[in-house]
């Protein structure tokens, strides 16, 4: 190792010793030591192509899924020293797994004697594949049309869909490996090249697409793009993260209780929830074919606007009746920042005209219950079976839903089936063909460090808002305009069943309002 000090002077007593245990921890893994190298308190800063975590607490909480950095050696060390206790270090590192890495870092020497880091920024040899975020990549993997209205757009596709010449994975290494060859290609895959759409990739899923968290043993959590140290939100993380990264510009994924919804809150991009059974789900995996459902994601709607035309070309479209609906007992179930932000943006709709009128929806507890023990019952028939032949394969948090699924009797979903057709027959009424407003998420996305039961208790609070769209088959839309302390979170639209396109309109034209207000105004009242 070539070590080199400005000017030629001698290294500060401790700090070469100081930077290679840092190295040394990196390669362990050690989480507390890398904590106690850090200066404590809210001013650290490290930064990497994810982007930029501020504050001790933050940073500790980013490694806690993360892995280690692995085995690496440090081929040069360079320091310009900032006074008698504060050094910029410059390291010049080789991974075992090849290329250059480079590190800098402000470390400072603090009353005790020991050198801590105030501020470092990583620069990691760019992989050829990431892959917390792709399973398979091309260049492209399948190209398009060459022309049409999607020509020139990149699909990321999540690990569920066939696609002519791989396997469907679904997450879970021990599945791919049995997995046949697929032969052709899925029809919601097909409609996008047909449109001109080139597939980049296979992007990865939850295990079995059965959680809304984005977190993968197998594989890995793909990185939350503008979130740094949260998780991405799933079942749709691979896609969302490549369209959130600008790897991709769309996003082919399946939303079964929020899995396109979820990720696209958490990561600021639009999400699309399609009508039940609008788009084939033909040669998908499936989880709960009574719930699931095929959509996209996109950084614009713009792009969702042509994407949706697209996939849901030759079935009638249906105008919802003017006005929105807003539902106050959704808000219970949220977080403070989520519930300030949007009342906020109520406030500012109603500055353009738009005052969207209460609505009673059910209690968030009756029709979570009646959603999860009907998903889970149809979960462990479309699944269990090789679930209960490959014991060990799943994430614990994974393998608990597949445990209570097994569990559901047949009376219980018969009574469960029997309160969701009452459940969305009363939503039906009271939502009629206008569009609802409410959170897409209960909270921002919580960070990689999260306990179990924080994530559950998250997830629960989520799925109630969600179930709105699942019990009754209606369209779902988010769109990226709610700003929370924590981060962002969509703004969900929830229409009549057909009504697609026309939520897509409805969400360019609030989201106008809300990023430009007094500029704009809708075009009818309430």
């Amino acid at each position: 190792m070539n070590i080199v000090v400005e000017g030629g002077a001698p290294a500060p007593e401790g700090l070469v010793d100081a930077v290679l245990a840092y190295e040394s921890a990196l390669a362990a893994d050690d989480l507390d030591a890398l904590a106690s190298a850090f200066e404590h308190g809210p001013h650290p800063l490290r930064g990497d192509r994810n982007g930029l975590l501020i504050g001790h607490e933050r940073i500790t909480g980013f490694r806690s899924r993360r892995g280690g950095a692995g085995p690496r050696d440090v081929l040069e060390l360079r320091i310009h020293l900032a006074g008698d206790d504060a050094a910029h270090v410059t390291t010049v590192n080789a991974p075992s797994s090849g290329g250059r890495g480079l590190v800098t870092q402000l470390w400072r020497r603090g009353a005790d004697g020991a050198w801590r880091i105030v501020a470092a920024h990583v620069t990691a040899p760019s992989p050829a594949l990431d892959p917390r975020i792709w399973r398979v990549l091309g260049v492209p993997l399948v190209a398009g049309a060459g022309e049409g209205p999607l020509a020139g757009e990149t699909v990321a596709v999540k690990d569920l869909f066939a696609i002519a010449g791989q396997r469907i994975g679904v997450g879970v290494k021990a599945y791919l490996a049995e997995a046949p060859v697929e032969d052709e290609n899925a029809p919601a895959v097909q409609a996008l090249l047909d449109a001109g759409a080139d597939v980049l990739g296979i992007a990865q899923t939850d295990q079995f697409a059965y959680s809304v968290a984005g977190l993968n043993p197998d594989y890995g959590t793909p990185p939350n793009a503008v979130v740094p140290g949260a998780i991405p939100g799933g079942s749709s993380s691979g896609p969302a993260s490549a369209v959130a990264l600008g790897q991709a510009s769309i996003g082919l994924g399946s939303d079964t209780a929020g899995s396109i919804r979820v990720p696209a809150s958490y990561q600021g991009l639009w999400g699309l929830r399609p009508t039940h059974g609008a788009v084939s789900l033909e040669r998908v995996a499936p989880l709960a074919p009574r719930y699931d459902t095929a959509g996209w994601l996109t950084r614009d709607g713009e792009t969702m606007r042509r994407v949706a035309a697209v996939g849901l070309a030759g079935r009638d479209a249906v105008a919802p009746a003017p006005g929105f609906l807003a539902a106050p007992a959704a808000m219970m179930s949220c977080a403070r920042g989520v519930r300030d932000a949007f009342d906020a943006a109520l406030a500012t709709l109603a500055g353009a005209g738009v005052r969207p009128l209460p609505v009673d929806v059910p209690a968030l507890d009756d029709m979570l219950l009646a959603f999860r023990l009907t998903q889970s019952a149809e979960a462990w028939r479309a699944d269990g079976p090789w679930v209960e032949a490959h014991p060990g394969a799943l994430a614990p948090d994974v393998q608990e839903r597949f445990d209570f699924a097994r569990d559901v009797t047949p009376e219980q979903e018969a009574d469960a089936l029997a309160d969701a057709g009452l459940l969305a027959a009363r939503l039906d009424l009271e939502l009629g063909d206008r569009i609802l407003l409410v959170p897409s998420t209960a909270s921002a996305a919580p960070r990689l460090d999260a306990d179990e039961a924080e994530l559950e208790s998250r997830r629960r609070a989520t799925l109630s808002i969600t179930a709105i769209a699942g019990l009754t088959g209606r369209p779902a839309l988010s769109v990226p305009v709610l700003d929370t302390p924590d981060g962002p979170v969509g703004l969900c639209l929830v229409g009549p069943r057909g009504s697609e396109l026309a939520l897509v309109d409805a969400g360019l034209a609030l989201a106008a309002i809300l990023r430009n207000p007094g500029e704009t105004s809708f075009g009818h009242t309430v």
